[in-house]
């Protein structure tokens, strides 16, 4: 199993850290703009291989995307990060042309590659990758809603003051401060709903903090967040390079499921060998239905800034 990262920054480096000391892939190669950026990256990290008990071969590459050939995953994480104050849909214009020419490179040298997509605006970046690209949808995969329930999950063990371990949950939507959509009526504590342990008025607490996450952090760190991002990039490519069908809420694109056409939206799907391998269509509450479409409708309108 060979997997591309591009972009050596803080989460692409994370992404190829994660991925090495799950130790499920033969080589990892790192790809950056920046000179000797990524050799450097993938030095440090090869360092640690004897430390961390690893054995996958992690290399750097100077914008040399022959390095990459007959890669199996190939993750996008190149482009500018947030700022504080800034959304991700103001990255756009910047964004997309990365994402673009990445994508471009990558299919050259790997046909048959399987793309994760973590550049933001995410669901808009992963339906410019499918539009440029033409590739079979399965193929290519957002990575927000992994990232976004993680999120949901540590909100969710916070608030019941339990292990994270305990608790199950899901977000579904747009990768946005306001297209998230937790589903609290579905999340569990140990399969007992945690509607049961919660009020409405501390899980809409729950669910507001889960949707700027992300934007909370920035104002934190004053960019955007890396550990929790290539963690769950990691356990898309792991589910991929093992076959292990785990369900993960990931941005794809749809042709009438959930009543949604011709965008890239998070829901929940089955990764296995050959990528997205279903889409699970839920039976939703009115209300999260209702929040869907309007996560949709916020999605369609930062994809029409694509023309």
């Amino acid at each position: 199993m060979k997997v591309t990262v591009v972009g050596a920054g803080a989460v692409g480096a994370s992404c190829a850290e994660y991925i090495a000391i799950k130790n499920f892939a033969s080589e990892v190669v790192l790809v950056d703009i920046k000179e000797n950026f990524a050799e450097g990256k993938a030095m440090d990290l090869m360092q640690t291989a004897s430390l961390n008990g690893f054995d996958t071969k992690i290399v750097g590459s100077t914008n040399d995307y022959t390095k990459t050939a007959n890669s199996d995953v190939a993750v996008i994480t190149s482009g500018i990060p947030r700022k504080p104050g800034m959304t991700r849909e103001e990255l756009i214009g910047i964004n997309a042309g990365i994402v673009k020419e990445v994508a471009q490179n990558i299919i050259k040298h790997s046909p048959n590659v399987i793309l994760i997509v973590v550049s933001n605006p995410m669901d808009t970046m992963t339906y410019l990758a499918h539009k440029e690209l033409g590739l079979p949808k399965n193929r290519i995969i957002g990575m927000g809603g992994a990232l976004d329930s993680a999120r949901f999950k540590y909100r969710l063990a916070e608030a019941l003051e339990c292990p994270a371990s305990d608790v199950d949950g899901m977000v579904i939507g747009g990768h946005s401060d306001t297209g998230m959509v937790p589903l609290t009526s579905l999340a569990t504590r140990n399969s007992v709903r945690v509607t049961e342990f919660l009020s409405d008025n501390r899980l809409d607490e729950v669910a507001a903090e889960t949707r700027v996450g992300g934007a909370t952090l920035t104002k934190m760190l004053g960019t955007s967040a890396w550990y929790a991002p290539g963690a769950a990039v990691s356990s898309l490519v792991h589910s991929i390079a093992c076959d292990q069908k785990k369900m993960f809420p990931c941005s794809t694109y749809l042709e009438g499921e959930y009543g949604l056409n011709d965008l890239c939206i998070g829901v929940p799907v089955i990764l296995g060998k050959d990528g997205i391998e279903k889409v699970v269509e839920l039976d939703l509450a009115e209300a999260d239905q209702k929040a869907l479409q309007e996560s949709a409708e916020a999605v369609k309108k930062t994809n029409s800034l694509l023309e």
